[in-house]
């Protein structure tokens, strides 16, 4: 698996907190709005196809805000506008997870969940810069490590090489968390100062709290889905989190009785599938994903950890995690190695790697440490090593004093949890609930990591922004969503 390694490296030790970007074909201008030219776009997917019809625009920003005089960037901006115009002024801005998630890649994960929205609303797409077309900040991915590297010297390597590759064309002390707010005030600015409807999935909630900190009368609601609170250093406790979601999908197999029959006890399978992977195997050939043709890989311990975690963000995967790892200890490799080498394509390209780097080392790896305690779960401690080590050669920004405190705010919030969500659990949205007045807190049975786009919470979503009455919600219908239950075998779960 060589040549995807370098993309399952990164996969390794990111913080996965997205949801789960095109190029831009221009026509004839429309009319100016309040200083950007918004042109008819179609915003593509990374095969190139066109999935999505806007309005796109540009604008010039300061990379350094004290020097406007510097260089400059580009920020990339879409806006879809709203089917029946003129019914509202006040558009929904969506806020992308990673870091390192374009707002227009995630907004094509999740259009459908927004189509409601989007009826009376514009929904505006704005690339957090160093993302997506706004200065991408991508590393070159490496074809001669293993999936995950070995050390710290290794991560180190790696992230110096990528440092020395970027520094050619940026100041990577500024693409922070709060250079993007400058930004995203600065495009308010030029529309015409709207208030904005703010939508922040993962660490997209990080950026709508703080912006609802720095700029409260900039912001009419927010919803807060996969919430990260601001005094959480990530990916500190990424390992347990995962651990505990885990342990809960292994006990829903123990409780029903064709899954425990057909997959046992799921620790004891787990522990020897790993034991299996750290001895000598010959290599399986397996099927490339696009192209079909016959590759050649080992799954290793750290393989199947990563595999097993991706798994975990989203309930029908989560249905698969039995039989993944009864497929692993039966030496059925093949499978797993081709979802590995279609998880390296699919989320390696979206994520830029670069610009998640200059907001965890500038806002995280200072309050961030190892936990002992995490030593024993699956993933150890390795995610806050390879942190820790990338943030030792990678340069620091600067962060608002305040940035870590909870937020306290009479404004109107939504936040939104899935029970087994293994990045973000509901008891974060809780810790965030205490210090806001005028907000309530769901939680999807059965769910995981992001939970607007399913079942009946993108009407609530929609009834809450129309409202602005969080409590007065009519939230039954969460409570009949639940877990997809786990596969037997490949033909699916039992009757």
């Amino acid at each position: 698996m060589k040549s995807r390694s370098g993309a399952l490296a990164r996969i390794a030790v990111m913080g996965l907190l997205a949801f789960c970007a095109g190029g831009v074909a221009s026509a004839v201008p429309t009319e100016p709005s309040a200083g950007l030219i918004f042109e008819d776009c179609d915003l593509l997917d990374h095969g190139g196809v066109p999935r999505a019809q806007a309005q796109c625009a540009s604008l010039s920003v300061p990379e350094d805000p004290a020097a406007p005089d510097g260089r400059r960037i580009a920020l990339r901006i879409a806006r879809i506008d709203a089917q029946v115009p003129g019914l509202h002024d006040d558009p929904v801005v969506l806020l992308a997870g990673g870091p390192g998630q374009s707002a227009i890649d995630a907004y094509l994960n999740m259009q459908a969940a927004l189509r409601r929205l989007n009826r009376e609303r514009d929904v505006l797409l704005v690339d957090q810069r160093g993302t997506g077309g706004s200065h991408r900040l991508a590393c070159d991915e490496p074809d001669d490590i293993d999936a995950v590297p070995a050390d710290a010297a290794q991560w180190r390597a790696l992230a110096e090489a990528c440092r020395k590759k970027l520094e050619q064309g940026a100041d990577l002390r500024f693409y922070t968390t709060s250079d993007y707010i400058g930004d995203l005030e600065r495009v308010r600015a030029a529309l015409g100062s709207p208030r904005f409807n703010l939508i922040g999935g993962s660490y997209g909630t990080r950026v709508a709290q703080e912006y609802l900190r720095r700029h409260p009368d900039a912001i009419r609601s927010v919803v807060l889905d996969g919430v990260v609170p601001p005094t959480l250093a990530m990916p500190g406790e990424h390992a347990w989190n995962f651990e505990d979601a885990l342990q809960k999908i292994f006990a829903r197999c123990a409780a029903d009785a064709a899954c425990a029959q057909r997959h046992g006890d799921l620790n004891t399978q787990l522990h020897a599938a790993q034991r299996r992977l750290d001895g000598a195997r010959d290599a399986q050939l397996y099927a490339d994903v696009l192209d079909f043709s016959l590759r050649s890989g080992r799954l290793s311990r750290d393989g199947l950890a990563l595999l097993i975690r991706l798994y975990a963000y989203q309930p029908e995967s989560a249905a698969l995690l039995p039989m993944l790892i009864s497929e692993s200890l039966a030496s059925r490799e093949a499978p797993l190695l081709a979802q590995l080498d279609q998880l390296s394509q699919g989320l390696g390209g979206q994520l830029a790697h670069g610009m998640e780097l200059s907001v965890l080392c500038s806002e995280d790896a200072p309050r961030l440490q190892a936990r002992p305690e995490d030593a024993d779960t699956l993933l150890g401690t390795a995610l806050v090593d390879g942190a820790l080590a990338q943030c030792s050669v990678w340069p620091r920004g600067e962060v608002p004093a305040d940035f870590a405190e909870p937020l306290v705010s009479d404004a109107p919030v939504l936040l939104l949890s899935g029970e087994f969500d293994p990045v973000t659990p509901p008891r974060y949205a809780e810790q965030v609930l205490r210090t806001l007045s005028h907000a309530r807190h769901l939680v999807a049975p059965g769910q995981a990591h992001i939970v607007m786009t399913r079942g009946c919470m993108p009407k609530l979503v929609k009834t809450f922004i129309d409202t602005l009455d969080a409590a007065s919600l009519d939230a039954g219908c969460v409570d009949v969503m639940g877990p997809t239950p786990a596969f037997l075998d490949y033909n699916g779960f039992g009757p």
